[in-house]
């Protein structure tokens, strides 16, 4: 699959069923990461990842196959103070954030993931803010290399710890 056959577009509420499942399924096989059992309301809220989107500075972008099939997505904030994590960053003026990106495994490598944070970038710039802002696991390190080929750099200022997992904060300078 090439970077033409999908396309990149904000989420109809039809498309959030198959965006949660795949988010479940992607978060559940990261080895070492919290379980469904260990973290029932967090797997929940993954597979409900479309009642994110009642609060208006919420939208969800998903990747689409050409026969409309959703490859992936990603939860995008206008605002922080919507952001859903602790500490800093719901402070940070003129940011944006994304959380909860996730691509079907068998897309991986072919620009699903890329285009997705692009799209956020993109839309920062629409939405006139000067960073994006995004929190990421050690149990997500594949990420991270994307994350830093994209512009990204280390914000250790919002890191935080949700129980035993340690929470790394990344930030990117919108020019």
């Amino acid at each position: 699959m090439s970077k033409s056959s999908f396309i990149i577009r904000e989420a109809q509420p039809e498309e959030h069923q198959a965006l949660g499942a795949i988010m479940v399924d992607v978060y559940s096989s990261l080895e070492g990461f919290p379980q469904p059992d260990e973290k029932p309301g967090y797997y929940q809220m993954l597979q409900n990842v479309g009642e994110l989107t009642q609060k208006e500075s919420i939208s969800i972008f998903v990747a689409l196959s050409s026969t409309d099939k959703v490859l992936g997505g990603v939860v995008y904030m206008r605002r922080l103070k919507d952001y859903g994590a602790p500490g800093l960053v719901t402070t940070i003026p003129q940011a944006s954030g994304f959380r909860l990106l996730a691509v079907l495994p068998e897309t991986r490598g072919m620009g699903v993931g890329k285009a997705l944070i692009q799209k956020c970038i993109d839309q920062t710039k629409v939405d006139g803010n000067q960073q994006l802002i995004i929190h990421s696991t050690e149990f997500m390190k594949v990420a991270w290399g994307m994350y830093e080929r994209m512009g990204f750099s280390r914000f250790p200022d919002i890191d935080f710890q949700q129980g035993q997992l340690n929470v790394y904060g990344f930030k990117l300078t919108i020019n």
